[in-house]
């Protein structure tokens, strides 16, 4: 276990952290799990991070947060990055076509009216390209190399038309890494390594292939047998798929890539992507019909309970990945395991049922302080269209339809901007949010009239 972030130290959260951990080591056990490490983050902060079970059986070497793991395709966020990175940079559209940076680029389609496909496509898995090369690498083993990959799509075709539906597809996450490289000019392991991995300090992370010696490595195992045994699991090498699923890292380290998605700002340093460009990445770009999950820009966003969530999952032979986050409440989770059955998710949801009301309540949102002087624009307003009152609430002012049967459903809360001048907070999107609420005052110092973006309601003292 490493130290814990001073959050871990809220009796609250100390004692969910309790909870977690006693019944983490009572689910390994019990399913025979050889290691887990898991970590969780808040903001800027690894609050807490711990291993389980031992990550070398042979050796009793113990499973630590710093214990590296196979992340399979947890690749594919790193490969998404470094798409957008170069798409900031310019070297690069998200809407160009593939062949405008792979000439190479030829898969027949059967379905003749299909548009091109896009970088997009590739990233949000609506290209229409099949799941993987034509290799039987998952069963046998062996992965293509690059050429070999290139070779092969003579032998594919698009197996739906492009941007008809969502299909995961690793192909296309390989592709997308060969456009990295096109783009960059650089192998796609020095790119991601020298423009994403040493940036943000994730130094003990490996794009290629690491020695299944390492004494770091935890080592894989195929699912438990019904007579309980559990055999070692073969070490594979992705080769042509590296983009999709080759990476290697621990706790320790993609806690710091799990923090960069709560970040803000330009991009510079360890701010490795704009703050906007992240919030891209984030956002749904493809719906599935249920509207209950979809695809951001490399992330697999889904709605689960109240939270909305963005991640990616990994599952390479000996290893069960996942990285969890909820942007809005600036939490993840990851989990990390050392076996074909490791089931990360189960781990993932536990901690996020637990320990995120832990935190809301350990770090409770700002509080305003509303200014005394702002009473003086409390009161009733009237246009054509509406009524409304501003009310002077503990936590600043309030805009307030009184004709409604609950005017709290949706109020319009105030921001302090500069004298006289407000920003209007509305959870309502056909609402004016964002925009200025600018109230003038008359010679006696009495607000006379409220602004709202172009529009103004005036003062009047009755209904």
């Amino acid at each position: 276990m490493t130290a814990p972030g001073p959050l871990a130290a809220r009796p609250e959260i100390r004692a969910a952290l309790d909870l977690l951990a006693a019944w983490i080591e009572s689910q390994r056990a019990y399913s025979g799990l050889p290691a887990l490490s898991i970590g969780i983050v808040h903001d800027q902060e690894l609050v807490w991070a711990a291993g389980f079970g031992e990550a070398d059986p042979a050796r009793h070497a113990p499973a630590t947060p710093d214990t590296l793991y196979r992340i399979a395709s947890i690749t594919k966020l790193f490969t998404a990055t470094s798409i957008l990175q170069l798409r900031d940079a310019g070297a690069l559209q998200l809407d160009d076509p593939v062949t405008r940076h792979l000439p190479w680029f030829a898969v027949p389609s059967r379905h003749a009216d299909a548009p091109p496909i896009t970088i997009r496509h590739l990233i949000t898995h609506t290209s229409g390209l099949p799941r993987e090369a034509p290799f039987p690498y998952w069963t046998e083993g062996e992965f293509p190399t690059p050429e070999r990959l290139r070779e092969g799509l003579a032998r594919q075709e698009a197996v739906l038309p492009t941007e008809s539906r969502w299909k995961y597809s690793n192909l296309a996450l390989a592709l997308a890494g060969e456009v990295v490289t096109a783009a960059s000019g650089k192998p796609y392991a020095d790119y991601v390594a020298s423009h994403v991995l040493q940036p943000l300090g994730m130094t003990s992370t490996l794009v290629a292939s690491p020695d299944p010696a390492d004494p770091r490595l935890a080592r894989g195992f195929a699912r438990r047998l019904p007579n309980g045994s559990r055999a070692a699991a073969p070490f594979t090498d992705s080769r042509g798929i590296t983009a999709a699923a080759n990476m290697t890292t621990s706790v320790s380290d993609l806690a710091r890539f799990a923090m960069l998605q709560f970040r803000d700002g330009p991009a510079g340093g360890a701010q490795i992507l704009r703050g906007s460009t992240l919030r891209e990445m984030h956002r749904v770009h493809w719906l599935e019909p249920d509207w209950q999950a979809g695809w951001g820009l490399g992330f697999r966003v889904m709605r689960v309970g109240k939270q909305t969530l963005v991640g990616h999952g990994g599952s390479l032979r000996g290893y069960r990945t996942l990285l969890q986050i909820c942007p809005e409440d600036k939490l993840a989770v990851i989990a990390l395991t050392s076996a074909d059955d490791g089931n990360p998710t189960l781990f993932v949801e536990r901690a996020f049922a637990w320990l995120g009301p832990a935190l809301a309540r350990a770090v409770p949102p700002e509080r305003r302080v509303a200014d005394s002087e702002w009473r003086r624009y409390t009161g009733r307003y009237r246009n054509g269209w509406r009524d409304v009152q501003v009310l002077l609430m503990d936590d600043g002012l309030l805009i307030i339809d009184p004709t409604l049967p609950d005017p709290m459903l949706a109020p319009t809360r105030l921001v302090f901007a500069s004298e006289h001048t407000f920003r209007a907070e509305d959870t309502d999107g056909y609402a004016s949010h964002g925009e200025a609420v600018v109230f003038e005052l008359d010679a006696a110092g009495r607000a006379r009239r409220m602004r709202v973006g172009e529009n103004y309601l005036d003062a009047v003292d009755t209904w």
